[in-house]
Formats: C-alpha cells, sequence, structure tokens
C-alpha cells in the first residue's frame, strides 16, 4: 500500500488550509428534501435522498425516495438556487436511478419486509410527463442501477437482502441476489432482453448467498459488482454476461483508530484482518476502481481501497478516513466499536484535467476530494465538504464543474434537520470549508466536536478556550489560536477531580485572572433514574477542579432541564463576580424571562436578574447559549431559538447592567436587563450555503477585542457534524 506518500501533503492541507493552489469545492446551495413533497403529502412525515442521477446537462436532478415510494426532481439550471421540479410516485421502493435522454430508469423493491420472495421491478419515467411509461420485473429485491457507457444497456444488481434480525442476520439466507442485464431499444427498456447473471459459486465467504451491492460499468463494457456481504468483487462483461474474473476484497489491518465507544476520541487502538465488505464502487479509468469500504455483516475498514481490475491492490486508506474526520470535529465517536466514519458513497468524476474521487462517509457526513495521480500512485487528498446528514449518493456534474450529495438521513421528528441535496461548486479561491481544524499531538489527531463554550486567553490576542460538552466523556478543555485560516486547535487537557478524570456538562468558560478557568456544567433534573445539577466550577489553569458550587436549594428547586449555558467574569481577588446565563425560563419565572445569576466567591453571595427573550415562532422556543464580559458594566448574549435555516433566530445582544442590583435569591421583585441588538448571526450561516445550523453555542471577545462566535455540532449525533467558526473582527457595539 501507499498510504504513507499521502501523509505529508495531508497535514499540509489540513493544518494551513488550501495550500495546494488548485480550483476548490465550496458549497452553493442545499435543497431541504420535504419542499418537493406535493400538498396531500404531510411534510413533517420522513422523506430521503438516497441515490441521486442528472440529466446530460446537469440541469435536472433526480432522486430517490424510499421512504416517500417516489422519484423526486430537482431544477438546478441556477446551481445556487435549486428548484422543486417534480414529485413522482412509484409502486414501492425506489433504490436507485439513472438517467438517458428524457427517461429515467428507476429500480423499485416491491416487496417491502418480505425477505424470502423479494421481489421488484424497473420503472421507465417519462421526466416530460412525469408518468411512469413502462415497467419490467427482475424477479428479485433491486439496489444498484448502471447505464452502460454506449448506453446500450443498464446493469441491475439484485441483492435479495437478508433479514438482519433472523439468526443475527447470519448468511446464507435465500434467495441468493444476481446481476441482471436490460438491453436498451428505441429509448426504452427492452423487458424481453433480460439476462441474469449468475453470482453463486464465486465467493469464499457464503458462496451460495451472494448479496451483490453495487454495481458500475467502464468503457470497455465491463461492470465491476460488489458483493459486501461476502467480501467479494466480480468483473462482467455486460456484452456478453460472462463473468471475466472475481476476486476477493481482502482484509486490512488498521493502527491507530478509536475502536472503543466510551465517550472519548482516542485513535490509539488496532484492528486485524479487517474484511473491507465494499459497498459502493466506481471504475478511474479502464484498468481501476474504487471501493467505499462500508461493511455490512462483519467487516467495514473504514476507509476506500484502489483495485486493479485482476484484484491487484494499488492503494488503500488504511485509517487516513478516520483521522481527516477527527482533525475536522466530524468522528462519530459513538460509532467507534462499529465502522468508524463508515465511507459508504464513492464517485469519480474528471474536471478539466484533474480526476477526482469523492469518498462520501455515511457516519461522519462528510464527503473528501481526492485528486487520483495516476496508476502506481497514491490519490492526493484534497479538501473535506460538509454537507446534509448521511451522505448516501454522490453524483459528478463536471461539465458544470459542479458535485451533489444526497442525504439520506432525516431527523425531522426529533427536532433535527430534514434529508437534503448539497450542491458544490468547482472555482478558483479558497475552501471556505472548514473553519476551524485541530492539529495533530505526537503524531496523531486531537479529537473534537461540540464546542459549547468559549472563552478569550487572558492575555494573547487571538487564542481562545473552548469546551466541550456532554457528547464526550471525560470532559476537555481545548485551546485554538483563532489568528489562523481555518481557525486551528492545538492543545487539549483532560478535566480532572481529585487526580482523576472528570466529566460534566459543560457549556460555559472563562478565565480568570490567576490563570484558572471558571466553568458552567448543564444540569437536568429531569432524568429520571438519574438527575444532574447545574454547578458553578473553579478550576485551575491544567483543568483540576478545585471546587464545586451549587445553586442555594431555595433556587435550585425550581430548575427545569435548561440550565446553565454561558459563564463569564468580572473583578478579581475580593471583587470577582461570576455571572452564569441560564438557557430558559424555571419554574419560578415569568413568561419570557430566563435568569442572568451573579455568584461571588469572596462571600459565597447568588443575585438574579432577569433577561428578556424575544418570542418565539409558534412550536419553537427562545434560549440564551453563552455570556461575555465586553467591560464598562456591559454583557453580550448569544440567543438562539431552536429552529434551523434562514427563518431561524440566531441573533447576538447586549445589556448593561450599570445602575442595577441583582435581587437575593427568593425576592419577590426582580430587575430586568435592557437588551440591545448587536448582530443578527443567522445570515452569517446561511451564507455558508448549509440548511442554516441551529446550535450557535459559543462567544468570546479576545485581547484585542475581535469577537468569536462557534457553533455545537452535537458530538454528531443526530447533526451532520459541521461546525462554524466566525472571527468578526472588532465589535461594534
Amino acid at each position: 500500500m501507499r498510504t504513507s506518500l499521502v501523509l505529508a501533503a495531508l497535514a499540509s492541507v489540513l493544518l494551513g488550509g488550501t495550500a495546494l493552489a488548485e480550483p476548490m469545492f465550496n458549497r452553493v446551495a442545499t435543497f431541504s428534501v420535504p419542499l418537493n413533497l406535493p400538498a396531500d403529502r404531510d411534510a413533517s412525515k420522513k422523506t430521503v435522498s438516497e441515490i441521486i442521477a442528472s440529466n446530460e446537462a446537469g440541469t435536472l436532478l433526480a432522486y430517490t425516495d424510499a421512504e416517500q415510494k417516489a422519484l423526486g426532481l430537482i431544477d438546478i439550471t441556477t446551481a445556487s438556487a435549486p428548484k422543486p421540479a417534480g414529485f413522482i410516485p412509484l409502486e414501492g421502493e425506489p433504490t436507485s436511478v439513472v438517467i438517458l435522454g428524457d427517461k429515467a430508469f428507476v429500480v423499485v423493491v416491491t416487496s417491502g419486509d418480505n425477505f424470502k420472495e423479494p421481489a421488484g421491478h424497473l420503472a421507465t419515467v417519462d421526466l416530460k410527463t412525469r408518468q411512469v411509461v413502462a415497467k419490467c420485473e427482475l424477479g428479485g429485491q433491486p439496489d444498484s442501477i448502471a447505464l452502460t457507457k454506449d448506453k446500450g444497456k443498464l446493469a441491475i444488481v439484485i441483492e435479495n437482502e437478508r433479514d438482519e434480525k433472523l439468526n443475527k442476520g447470519a448468511l446464507p439466507q435465500l434467495p441468493a441476489g444476481n446481476l441482471t442485464l436490460i438491453g436498451i431499444k428505441d429509448g426504452g427498456a427492452d423487458c424481453a432482453s433480460r439476462q441474469v447473471v449468475d453470482l453463486t459459486g464465486i465467493a469464499a465467504i457464503e458462496p451460495t448467498d451472494p448479496e451483490p451491492e453495487f454495481v458500475d460499468v467502464n468503457q470497455d463494457g465491463l461492470a465491476v459488482v460488489t458483493l459486501q456481504e461476502n467480501n467479494h468483487l466480480a468483473i462482467v462483461d455486460t456484452k456478453t454476461g460472462r463473468i471475466v474474473t472475481h476476486f476477493s476484497a481482502g482484509t486490512v489491518d488498521l493502527k491507530n483508530i478509536d475502536k472503543t465507544r466510551d465517550g472519548e476520541i482516542k485513535p490509539v487502538e488496532e484492528l486485524k484482518g479487517v474484511a473491507r465488505e465494499p459497498d459502493a464502487v466506481r471504475w478511474i479509468d479502464t484498468e481501476r476502481f474504487v471501493t467505499a469500504n462500508e461493511g455490512d455483516w462483519k467487516g467495514g475498514s473504514r476507509g476506500f481501497t484502489i483495485f486493479r481490475k485482476e484484484g491487484t491492490i494499488e492503494f488503500d486508506s488504511a485509517s487516513m478516513v478516520d483521522h481527516i474526520a477527527m482533525r475536522h470535529g466530524h468522528y462519530p465517536e459513538k460509532r467507534s466499536a462499529a465502522k468508524g466514519s463508515e465511507p459508504e458513497g464513492i464517485e469519480v468524476g474528471t474536471y478539466g484535467n484533474d480526476k477526482l474521487i469523492f469518498v462520501g462517509l455515511e457516519r461522519a457526513s462528510l464527503v473528501l476530494v481526492f485528486k487520483d495521480e495516476g496508476a502506481g500512485k497514491a490519490p492526493r487528498y484534497l479538501q473535506a465538504l460538509p454537507g446534509g446528514i448521511g451522505p448516501e449518493g454522490l453524483l459528478a456534474i463536471p461539465q458544470r464543474n459542479l458535485l451533489v450529495s444526497a442525504s439520506e438521513t432525516d431527523v425531522g421528528e426529533k427536532g433535527g434537520a430534514r434529508s437534503a441535496v448539497t450542491i458544490y461548486e468547482r472555482k478558483e479561491g479558497p475552501a471556505a470549508y472548514p473553519t476551524i481544524v485541530s492539529q495533530d499531538h505526537e503524531g496523531l489527531p486531537i479529537g473534537w466536536g461540540a464546542l459549547s463554550g468559549l472563552a478569550a486567553h487572558g492575555s494573547t490576542a487571538g487564542r481562545l478556550f473552548a469546551v466541550t460538552d456532554s457528547a464526550y466523556t471525560p470532559s476537555r478543555i481545548l485551546e485554538i489560536d483563532a489568528t489562523q485560516k481555518p481557525a486551528r486547535i492545538v492543545a487539549g487537557l483532560t478535566v480532572t477531580k481529585d487526580g482523576k478524570p472528570a466529566s460534566y456538562d459543560l457549556e460555559g468558560i472563562a478565565t480568570r485572572a490567576n490563570g484558572g478557568f471558571w466553568l458552567a456544567s448543564e444540569g437536568n433534573p429531569e432524568i429520571k433514574d438519574k438527575p444532574t445539577r447545574n454547578i458553578l466550577l473553579r478550576a485551575t489553569a491544567k483543568g483540576e477542579i478545585e471546587e464545586e458550587i451549587h445553586l442555594p436549594e431555595e433556587l435550585d428547586k425550581h430548575a427545569v432541564r435548561f440550565g446553565f449555558e454561558g459563564v463569564t467574569v468580572t473583578g478579581e481577588g475580593a471583587d470577582e463576580t461570576v455571572w452564569l446565563a441560564v438557557q430558559r425560563e424555571w419554574k419560578d419565572d415569568p413568561k419570557g424571562k430566563t435568569k442572568i445569576l451573579s455568584y461571588k466567591p469572596a462571600s459565597k453571595q447568588w443575585g438574579v436578574l432577569h433577561y428578556p427573550l424575544t418570542a418565539p415562532a409558534a412550536g419553537a422556543w427562545m434560549g440564551l447559549s453563552e455570556l461575555t464580559y465586553l467591560g464598562n458594566e456591559t454583557f453580550a448574549v448569544i440567543e438562539r431559538d431552536n429552529l434551523f435555516g434562514a427563518k431561524a433566530v440566531k441573533t447576538l445582544a447586549t445589556f448593561s447592567v450599570k445602575g442595577l442590583t441583582p435581587a437575593a435569591i427568593g425576592a419577590a421583585a426582580i430587575p430586568t436587563v435592557e437588551k440591545k441588538p448587536l448582530r443578527d448571526l443567522t445570515p452569517d450561516l446561511m451564507k455558508a450555503g448549509g440548511y442554516g445550523l441551529d446550535k450557535v453555542e459559543g462567544m468570546a471577545v479576545d485581547k484585542a477585542g475581535d469577537l468569536f462566535v462557534v457553533t455545537d455540532n452535537d458530538g454528531v449525533d443526530d447533526s451532520s457534524g459541521e461546525t462554524q467558526f466566525f472571527a468578526f473582527g472588532k465589535i461594534a457595539q
């Protein structure tokens, strides 16, 4: 393998931004799939965009939506302004699609969960009339479809997938899958020409039950087919239907990975003999192809592999993919014991003189871009692209310098982001993403995510500290060099108590005059089995907890699950005062007002002010996410709702406490601060081209008076993993 050949270039790009003087992809639009639903469909119900195709001009997209049992169309004549272009109901769950002229050929599963009698058909959709005009029965459950380069045949993978609940998903579970070939006649599918290519008896693993997953065809008419659970690859001549060759996808030894789900990103472990179990596959040229090694049954090697068509392995990414995800804050720690970042999608496209390989990471929600350097050479890493949650389908449209990804995950029912189609454009100029990355420590990435609070270094401009919330354990404090672009996480320390790693739900951090920290841990008294409390923590510069400070019982009894969200400090010594922002109203608060708490360490005295929240939209809530001292008795807060997109409320506001005295706990009258708008963050979020992130959680003003804001990606849990770090320059009050 030639993995080591790319490491130096990889580190240079990751840590120094776009050091390479070549065009970069940037996200120009995100299309929310529910926008395509007709009026008679409930837009709150789950949607999917799985596999995606385009017309020859690259102006019309078609995606499969198995949840809605339909084919969706998107007009991208203007790439930066995609529009709904059609919704075509189908008689089952579509799994893949290709377009030829004014026809879309869609493979559809009609047997549902009947694994013993799988069934499906090939539907022909007229893109002019938006109607299904023909069907070919396939005799099994289809999964992938490809069009030969001469446009003479359709190659269809009939997977006949196993029941994962039966015998723990063990193979064999007949009927076996196959590759089906159907000719094209007069622009339509010639059902009578259907030819079944038998794939049984070729794999060493469960040869009686091949489960082919994906197919692609090269210029010579050779189809490469992945048999995922069988960890096997077959090369089929589509002209004759003959298997030319076949071979095992093999295994790989993985070093410096995180294989333990324990809340900590720690790439210090290894796995040996991991079956690749490839999913998607694409030809690079007539001699080589590349696989995304997602895994399904027993394997999944967390990377991608370049094979020669006779079975020789030319390159394997090993642990590189997981490391890139870790540096970008996209690593899905909860999947460590499974398949890590889980590469699932693969695409290849030639843009000018550059042949590019795109790798979609299902669990990390990143699309990685590599440049093919030719046979015998390792591909060169170029960049990572953010998008929706769970990118499944990737589509290169080089004739328009575009790339499209389709995300299959919709967490709208949980209040999260919807499934989406993301459009990227390649042109001269720097990459807009990432805005923050981590550097390596002792040769390994500093893992991070869920940045929930920011604080400025006490004496160095452009130096910040951040905390991670309960998405990870133990708690950590990260140091950020914000003078670089992208900003760089340069160090991290573990929070300890009594000499042992400690776990809190850290939502705020403030630096103390002596170099230590004040940390705010959010409580949740509504957890039935193990309720937690809001805690103010005094820590040393090494992250050692010196004191846990709890709220007085008279106040604590009114707490709800939305607690401490920001902390800042004024004064020092005997005059030191710690200020805390409570996210939402507690039981004893008037509607629309939340608490700003004060605490004087010298006297242990608590006080309370009220902050007037903006009224949220119907069905939403409004709260505070950060608190920062600006000087001259003036503070700044992040006030936000829990919505996504252009209509969401994400703002910075200021208030002064001049002339106000915080009320004693339990007092009948509590002063209310007067807020003033400072900055509307929603346009800044929307300029990034995504679906409009909801969790703006960190803010700091450094020693030079520069303002920084960061979003929280929830540790990639029901999130796209995207983090946006903003450097706004001098703050204007």
